[in-house]
């Protein structure tokens, strides 16, 4: 090894690819009796690209030093071998005793590189996606690299801001991976709000053809820097991020605690709270719901998580699973936007679901569309054998009341009864309703 002396890399003082890959030889020739377990992370730094875009390359080279910086610091270790493999990409190689050792300095480094970290006049949030390789009996070094590295593009499928270990099952995204200054700003806007109470949730009544509110549903306002972010523009930047599992949670929590504040003030029901892929695939996800049941000390039957009908369908063990242990607690299940998906009406007989909400696409051309009245017809009919209740959303007008109302669908969402409204608000209106 001394004709072929260690390279280093000049930004971040770690050792580059080739010599990266030399000093791994070294490690697995050596041995290492205490903790002969090898273990290689394969870091890389989330929307890097858009960074250099936005800012320029000094300003990507600042957050490379910082983020190595941090990688340096929490891992802390006389054995660590740390190299920079890429212009976003790094390696970092130790030993331990076993998986859980590995896993413990993984989310470590999650936890300490998503740290703010300001650049120009924006403090942006970086996220790293790692992938967790454990030395097997037939590995090389370069065997090892490549199962870490393809345990990261798992991590970054995924959503990134996580871990991925080899060998382990992971279910692919939906979402890209980029981000435009814009969204960077979006980004930083929502951990403003989330760190200083800028999220709130406004409410819409679900209500049954015989005047019977038959839930609320939770919909996310976002807060921050004197403007409001609606849905539609940070609810893509969070997926993409990895931050709708946070803003997940505070949704349960919240609809939670509204639900106690209504069956409270004589007002009980069920809150709907939309959930998403990235929440249904957390581990998790059952301890933050159980965790805002406990902490709102409501019935579970006062809680409602609405998804997609896709999302209903999916076949992720752990979506199921999540699914499953949801309705075991007593949780309502609605599935919204019905109708846009691919499953066929077999399906619904497999469905865990307690409600159906038919999109509003089917009731936009009623009363006139006689091809769209009898689908809706012939759903409410099969949802309502089925034990569902069967939502129209996105009424508007009397006439497509009065076409829902002779299709048989039992209760109405939209304008026409109410729009969503504030906390506050919604609990003047239930009191003048039951007043009236």
């Amino acid at each position: 090894m001394r004709d072929h002396p260690p390279s280093i890399d000049r930004i971040t003082g770690f050792l580059d690819r080739s010599s990266c890959l030399r000093a791994v030889n070294e490690r697995l020739a050596a041995g290492a009796p205490k903790h002969p377990l090898l273990c290689a992370l394969w870091l890389d730094v989330d929307r890097f690209l858009q960074i250099n875009e936005s800012f320029g390359h000094q300003a990507g080279d600042e957050v490379i030093t910082r983020v190595a910086e941090r990688i340096r610091m929490t891992i802390c270790r006389d054995d660590c071998l740390l190299a920079r493999v890429g212009s976003d990409e790094f390696v970092a190689v130790f030993r331990v005793p076993d998986r859980a050792a590995a896993e413990r300095i993984g989310r470590a480094l999650l936890l300490a590189i998503e740290q703010p970290l300001r650049i120009d006049e924006l403090l942006i949030h970086p996220s790293v996606s790692i992938g967790i390789a454990l030395l097997q009996a037939h590995d090389d070094a370069q065997s090892l690299l490549e199962r870490a590295d393809q345990a990261m593009i798992e991590a970054k499928r995924q959503g990134g801001a996580r871990l991925s270990v080899a060998g382990s099952d992971c279910a692919p995204a939906r979402h890209g991976l980029h981000l435009a200054r814009a969204e960077l700003a979006i980004e930083a806007d929502l951990h403003t709000a989330l760190e200083n109470g800028g999220l709130v949730l406004d409410f819409q009544p679900v209500v049954t053809l015989d005047g019977r509110i038959e839930a609320v549903e939770g919909l996310m306002r976002c807060h921050a820097h004197g403007r409001l972010l609606m849905p539609g523009r940070f609810i893509p930047v969070a997926e993409k991020t990895g931050l709708i599992v946070r803003l997940g949670e505070w949704s349960l929590l919240q609809g939670a605690r509204f639900a106690a504040r209504l069956r409270d003030a004589q007002h009980p029901t069920k809150v709907a709270i939309n959930v998403s892929r990235a929440q249904l695939t957390s581990p998790g996800f059952i301890a933050a719901l159980h965790g805002a049941l406990i902490c709102a000390n409501i019935d579970p039957a006062l809680l409602e998580l609405e998804i997609t009908e896709s999302l209903a369908m999916e076949v992720a063990e752990v979506v199921q699973d999540n699914l499953r242990r949801a309705r075991e607690a007593g949780v309502g299940l609605s599935i919204d936007d019905f109708g846009t998906g691919y499953s066929s009406l077999s399906s619904l007989k497999d469905l865990p679901a307690t409600k159906l909400k038919l999109d509003r696409s089917f009731f936009h051309l009623l009363p006139d569309d006689r091809r769209a009245f009898a689908v809706v017809r012939s759903v409410a009919q099969l949802g309502r054998e089925l034990g569902m209740v069967v939502v129209a959303e996105g009424i508007e007008t009397q006439a497509q009341y009065d076409a829902v109302e002779a299709a048989g669908i039992e209760a109405i969402q939209g304008f026409l009864i109410a729009r969503p409204m504030s906390e506050e608000a919604l609990l003047d209106w239930l009191n003048q309703r039951r007043e009236a």
